[in-house]
């Protein structure tokens, strides 16, 4: 099978197993809350982040808040998530940086998203997809290892990978992949063995046919 044709079957076996949804798993009720809870998911569980963020963002109602938080407290606030000195700063200025240079709101330009501290591409890629509902495609660990075994690129670089699939997918389907794949990779492409027993696409996937 060529290759556009094997994307394109892996697309509709997706689609059939996981009907899109645009679902977040991290919790917020503010835009700015999503981007700083994308800051926090770096190297840590989603989960562990929504145990953080409900008394984080009590504590800190506001970007006003966040701006003028104290660093040190700050790091004891994050210090669940991990590298919670980066982070801290990463949260505090962010806020700044919005206030200063954008009247308190999320810019949607990906240059402008990246600008800001701690923001990667992934993190703003988030923010454009779960705000303003912008084709992006967002490279977490599920997409990169599956976007990997599937042959849709050879790269181990979030950001080429990213653009490897940008032209590899069709726009229509560069928010639902990383969605799907989330959910693929949490059932049956785990890492670091995979369920192929239980895959639906094992027809489609050169890493098992290397396997078997």
């Amino acid at each position: 099978m060529k290759k556009p044709d094997r994307v394109k079957a892996v697309l509709e076996a997706l689609d059939t197993r996981y009907p899109y949804e645009d679902k977040c798993y991290l919790n917020y009720t503010k835009p700015y809350e999503l981007l700083f809870a994308t800051i926090l998911s770096a190297q840590c569980t989603d989960d562990r982040v929504n145990m953080v963020t409900p008394q984080l963002f009590i504590k800190y109602p506001t970007l006003e808040a966040f701006a003028s938080a104290s660093l040190a407290e700050m790091e004891m606030d994050v210090k669940p998530t991990g590298f919670f000195r980066n982070k801290a700063k990463s949260l505090v200025f962010c806020a700044q940086a919005l206030l200063e240079r954008h009247g308190g709101e999320l810019p949607s330009d990906i240059e402008e998203l990246t600008a800001l501290s701690g923001v990667g591409r992934k993190t703003a890629n988030v923010v454009r997809c779960h705000i303003f509902g912008l084709p992006s495609v967002v490279v977490d660990t599920h997409v990169k290892r599956i976007s990997g075994r599937l042959g849709f690129t050879k790269n181990t670089d979030p950001v080429k990978i990213e653009f490897d699939l940008m032209k590899l997918l069709p726009k229509s389907h560069w928010i639902r992949y990383n969605h799907q794949l989330i959910a693929l990779g949490r059932e049956i492409c785990k890492a670091p063995r995979a369920k192929c027993g239980t895959c639906f696409m094992t027809n489609l996937c050169p890493a098992y046919k290397k396997s078997t």
